[in-house]
């Protein structure tokens, strides 16, 4: 699915085509998403002006002087800004149309995503209030996650990519960060030192900040907002490379299945 990432470079992608712009009028195609649509979404959002567009996780947050529109991508979701006059696509489900003959359109052949109209906080929405601090903050540091850990027998792994400790590491990243903290994804959590906390949560900033400047990751059904692939999926070091090379050491990649997931790593590269 989307991770941080990628749903960072679509947040960058459609900012600056729709801040400033008035929504002309909303057209829905499909409303049984993962939660059915506000039936009164249309005309919540009619002639709203766009001012901002946010991201929170996995989420976006697009504000208006009327309310806000929340937006998460599920697993095959993807938003692009095109002429509205294009003729819609199977799994396009829903446009923003907009005052310069554009529109902003949701497309997901799952139906995993999900999009919800509020007037109140949209941080204190409950699909947003709880959610722990963001990788790429300040308040995620190595005494942070350093503390995290005490006392959890749960492997390293699976801690980053719990939202109730830091929000949008998802698996990918979440191998690729391991990867770079020469951290074996299968280590109890509570076994971290000091260092090693501080490690990870430094390869963790660089793999996500890397992977928004180049792009995101193509993987399936992920494109941009202007309809390219991203291609940091080039610069992979463990994810999907079982059975090759590693590309610093030359020892073969292993996979295994680790909380349902798939999980890679390099043995002699992650030893500890």
């Amino acid at each position: 699915m989307p991770e941080l990432p990628e749903v960072e470079t679509t947040r960058r992608g459609i900012e600056p085509a729709v801040v400033g712009r008035r929504v002309r009028a909303v057209r829905i195609r499909e409303r049984r998403l993962r939660w059915p649509l506000d039936p009164d979404l249309e005309r919540a959002l009619t002639g709203a002006l766009i001012d901002r567009v946010e991201r929170r996780a996995k989420y976006l947050i697009l504000r208006t002087d009327g309310g806000t529109l929340i937006v998460h991508l599920g697993m095959s979701g993807s938003l692009r800004v095109l002429d509205a006059a294009t003729p819609p696509r199977p799994h396009d489900h829903w446009d923003l149309v907009l005052d310069d003959g554009r529109a902003l359109r949701y497309h997901d052949p799952r139906r995993f995503g999900s999009a919800h109209f509020t007037r109140e906080d949209p941080l204190a929405h409950p699909l947003l209030a709880g959610l722990a601090p963001e990788p790429l903050g300040a308040a995620f540091d190595g005494e942070y996650l350093y503390a995290a850990t005490r006392g959890r027998r749960v492997a390293c792994k699976a801690l980053i990519m719990n939202s109730h400790v830091v929000v949008g590491v998802g698996n990918i990243y979440a191998s690729e960060a391991l990867f770079r903290a020469r951290l074996s994804p299968g280590r109890a959590a509570g076994r971290l030192t000091r260092a090693q906390a501080a490690a990870l949560v430094g390869a963790i900033k660089e793999v996500l900040a890397e992977a928004i400047e180049i792009g995101g990751t193509t993987l399936r059904d992920y494109v941009h907002a202007d309809g390219a692939p991203g291609y940091f999926r080039q610069r992979l070091f463990v994810y999907e490379r079982a059975g090759e090379p590693c590309r610093l050491c030359g020892t073969t990649i292993r996979q295994r299945v680790q909380g349902q997931r798939a999980t890679y790593w390099c043995p002699a590269c992650q030893s500890q």
